[in-house]
C-alpha cells in the first residue's frame, strides 16, 4: 500500500518495489513503474497502484460427477501481474488520494474471475467421470485440466495477470458419502485387525499348549526318573540287605566255628585237667591204700582243720579216743620199730 503524505496543497506518494503506480492527469498517463516517489496535486490527479508480487489463491470448487454425487475440489493458483496496465484498464485499482488507500477490493475482483475460469475448467472433468474414477485417479487429471485450461484461456490474458502455479490439493465427496466409501475400507481393516487378533491368540494359545505339553513331558520325564529312583534305592537296599544277611551269616558261622573251637579246646582242657586231677587222685588213693588206719585218721583229721575255719564244740568220748590212742601208740611203735 502506497503511502501518502501532504504538505500544503501538495501531497507525496512513495510506493514499494512490489506495487506498480499509474498516474494520470487529466485522462493522461503522466508516469508509471513500480517504487514510484512524487509530489502531485491532488485536485485532476488520478493514481493505480497494481501489486505486482505473487498472490495466493485459494480454491475451493463443488461439481457433480457423472453418477451425480456431489464432489470438492481443494487447490491453490499461483498468479502475478504482467501487464498492470491493461489489469489496471480492466479492474479498478485506483487510490484515494487522501489516505492512500483502494477505492474498492481489486484483488478480491482478480480472484473471483480467476476462480470462475477455474469452475468452468473443472466442471467438466468432474460430469465427465464416475465418483470412483475421480478418486481412483486422484488430484493429478484435475491439476492438468486446470494448468493447461487457465494457460490456453484468453481471460487470463485479457486480464494481465500470468498463472505461476497451479496446485490441487484434494477430491473429496461429501462427509456422508466419504464415510460410506470409507466404510469397506474400515471393515476390511477391521477384519484383518481382527484376524491378527485372532491369529495372536490362536498362537498365544498354541503357546500356551506347547508350555502345558512341555510342562507334563517334563512332569512325565521326572516321574519316570523318580520311579526308576525308587526302583534303584529298592535294589540297593535289597542288595544292602542281602549283602548284611550274608555278612551276618558268615560272621555266625565264624562264630558258631570259634565257640566249637573254643568249646573243644575246652572239653580238651578239661579232659586234661580232669585226667590230670583223676590221675592225682588215684596216685593219692594208691599212697592212702598202703597206710595204716591210724595214719589215715590222722590225716583226715589235719584235712578236717585245714578246711574247717572255726570249731565250736568238740565232743570225744572214750570208745572214740581209746582205740584212737591205741593205734597211735601201735603207729609210733611200729615206726621205731623199723628205725
Amino acid at each position: 500500500m502506497a503511502e501518502i503524505s501532504r504538505l500544503l496543497w501538495f501531497r507525496h506518494l512513495r510506493a514499494e518495489p512490489t506495487s506498480h503506480i499509474l498516474w494520470f492527469k487529466g485522462g493522461r498517463l503522466m508516469r508509471q513503474g513500480p517504487g514510484l516517489a512524487f509530489w502531485f496535486l491532488p485536485l485532476g490527479a488520478s493514481i493505480s497502484e497494481v501489486p505486482v508480487d505473487d498472490r495466493e489463491l485459494h480454491l475451493a470448487l463443488r461439481g457433480r460427477t457423472r453418477d451425480f454425487q456431489e464432489v470438492r475440489v481443494h487447490g491453490e493458483l499461483t498468479w502475478r501481474v504482467v501487464e498492470p496496465e491493461l489489469l489496471a484498464r480492466r479492474v479498478d485499482f485506483s487510490l484515494d488520494t487522501a489516505t492512500g488507500r483502494h477505492r474498492e477490493e481489486p484483488l478480491t475482483r482478480v480472484g473471483e474471475q480467476l476462480s470462475q475460469l477455474a469452475h468452468q475448467l473443472v466442471e467438466p472433468l468432474l460430469a465427465g467421470r464416475t465418483l470412483r474414477e475421480l478418486l481412483e485417479a486422484g488430484c493429478g487429471p484435475v491439476r492438468q485440466a486446470l494448468a493447461e485450461g487457465l494457460a490456453a484461456d484468453g481471460g487470463v490474458e485479457d486480464l494481465g495477470v500470468q498463472l505461476a502455479g497451479v496446485r490441487v490439493t484434494s477430491v473429496v465427496p461429501s462427509s456422508e458419502l466419504e464415510k460410506a466409501l470409507g466404510q469397506p475400507a474400515r471393515e476390511r481393516i477391521q477384519q484383518q485387525a481382527d484376524e491378527a487378533t485372532f491369529a495372536r491368540r490362536a498362537l498365544a494359545v498354541e503357546k500356551e499348549r506347547a508350555i502345558q505339553e512341555n510342562e507334563l513331558q517334563n512332569r512325565i520325564e521326572l516321574a519316570t526318573r523318580e520311579e526308576k529312583l525308587i526302583a534303584q534305592q529298592g535294589e540297593n537296599a535289597r542288595r544292602t540287605a542281602r549283602d548284611r544277611a550274608e555278612a551276618e551269616a558268615i560272621a555266625a558261622t565264624a562264630r558258631a566255628e570259634r565257640t566249637r573251637i573254643e568249646a573243644v579246646a575246652e572239653a580238651e582242657r578239661i579232659g586234661a585237667v580232669q585226667g590230670a586231677e583223676v590221675t592225682a587222685e588215684q596216685n593219692r588213693i594208691a599212697i592212702y591204700r598202703d597206710l595204716a588206719g591210724p595214719v589215715l585218721l590222722g590225716l583226715a583229721a589235719r584235712e578236717l582243720a585245714q578246711n574247717l575255719e572255726r570249731i565250736d564244740h568238740l565232743s570225744l568220748g572214750p570208745d572214740m579216743l581209746g582205740p584212737l590212742l591205741t593205734r597211735l601208740v601201735e603207729a609210733g611203735t611200729h615206726r621205731l620199730e623199723e628205725g
